[in-house]
């Protein structure tokens, strides 16, 4: 079974993401951490349970990862053009406990699992060989935490708390039959639409808003 980790916004750079989401939210989202084996960085946002926001970019004084970044993040002109297109809640992460059997299954989808860090794994996440989102983003990241839950006290909780999460797809039933055979908890609701486009409808102490 998978389940809804986080959402991210790929920013074609982390002041960007910011400044989006602040337009989005009203938030300022404070600053999270530096994946030196990535050569990305981000900012996080709690937003219930165990559920999050990640903003993330790659990050200009970090050295190359010496393989492919995860989201897509290597392809910038890919990047900047759906940022340019206002999709820019670009994806999200799922979690399981089981990543060998589900790339086992569905790896031409999710691509190969990557310990990380590689020096000192705690963590294993899958990345397609060419570093690309899964089905461009339609089909969730996943991630294996290797039995340990994520520290959701080293995140921001600034009150917003997700609501409803929405993927518009040109085949929506298409979509809706590959979540029921991944055994999606929480999967985004499926809407048709001209093209893939994430929504996420939030609360926050201002009211509710949404990030897209």
């Amino acid at each position: 079974m998978l389940k809804l980790d986080h959402l991210t916004v790929i920013a074609p750079t982390l002041a960007e993401g910011v400044l989006h989401v602040r337009n989005c939210l009203d938030l300022d989202v404070p600053f999270g951490q530096r994946h030196s084996y990535m050569g990305t960085y981000n900012h996080l946002l709690q937003l219930g349970g165990t559920v999050y926001l990640e903003i993330v970019a790659v990050d200009p004084e970090a050295d190359p990862p010496g393989r492919r970044r995860w989201f897509g993040l290597d392809d910038q002109t890919k990047v900047r053009s759906d940022w340019e297109e206002g999709r820019r809640l670009r994806g999200w992460v799922a979690r399981t406990d089981a990543i060998d059997a589900m790339i086992a299954t569905h790896g031409n989808i999710f691509g190969e699992k990557v310990p990380l860090p590689a020096a000192d794994p705690s963590f294993d996440f899958a990345i397609p060989n060419d570093g690309s989102l899964p089905l461009d983003g339609a089909a969730p990241s996943i991630i294996d935490r290797r039995g340990k839950s994520r520290a959701m006290a080293t995140i921001a909780d600034l009150g917003a708390r997700l609501q409803s999460f929405t993927l518009e797809h040109p085949d929506g039933p298409a979509m809706e039959a590959l979540y029921r055979a991944l055994a999606v908890d929480h999967a985004p609701e499926i809407a048709e639409g001209p093209k893939l486009r994430y929504r996420a409808r939030i609360e926050t102490p201002a009211g509710p808003r949404e990030l897209t």
